[in-house]
C-alpha cells in the first residue's frame, strides 16, 4: 500500500507567472507616478509664486516700491525651490521659479508695468512651461 504525501508550496511556474503579473502592473503604474509627482512639483512651484506675490505686495504697501530681492522680504520658499526675481520697481515686478526634481519645469508670473517673463503671458497668472 503506497502512501502519498500532501503537497506544500508552490511550483517554480506559479511563482514565476505571478512574477510575471507583478512586473505588468508596475510598468502600468510607474508611468502615472511620475505624472503624479510633475503635477506635484508644479504646485509647489506655483504656491511658492502665490507667496511671493503676497509679500511682494505687503513690501509695496509700506515701501512703495517692490522688492528686487527675496530676501527684502525675509521670504523663506519650499525646500529645494528657487525663486528669482528678474524685475521690480515701483510699477511692477516679475519673477520665476524652479526645482531641480522639476527641471525642465519652470513657472514664471508678471505684475503691474514689469516685462513678461518667458513663459507668463498675462498679468498675474502664473503659467509653468
Amino acid at each position: 500500500m503506497t502512501t502519498f504525501r500532501a503537497r506544500r508550496g508552490f511550483t517554480l511556474i506559479e511563482l514565476l507567472i505571478v512574477v510575471v503579473v507583478i512586473g505588468i502592473l508596475a510598468a502600468l503604474a510607474i508611468p502615472k507616478f511620475r505624472e503624479t509627482k510633475g503635477k506635484a512639483y508644479a504646485g509647489t512651484l506655483k504656491s511658492d509664486l502665490k507667496n511671493l506675490a503676497s509679500m511682494q505686495e505687503d513690501y509695496f504697501y509700506y515701501n512703495e516700491s517692490y522688492a528686487n530681492s527675496t530676501s527684502l522680504l525675509s521670504f523663506a520658499g519650499t525646500n529645494g525651490v528657487t525663486i528669482t526675481i528678474v524685475e521690480a520697481d515701483g510699477r511692477g515686478w516679475s519673477a520665476t521659479s524652479t526645482h531641480p526634481a522639476a527641471y525642465p519645469l519652470t513657472c514664471a508670473v508678471f505684475y503691474g508695468q514689469a516685462a513678461p517673463v518667458a513663459s507668463a503671458t498675462a498679468e498675474g497668472i502664473i503659467h509653468c512651461q
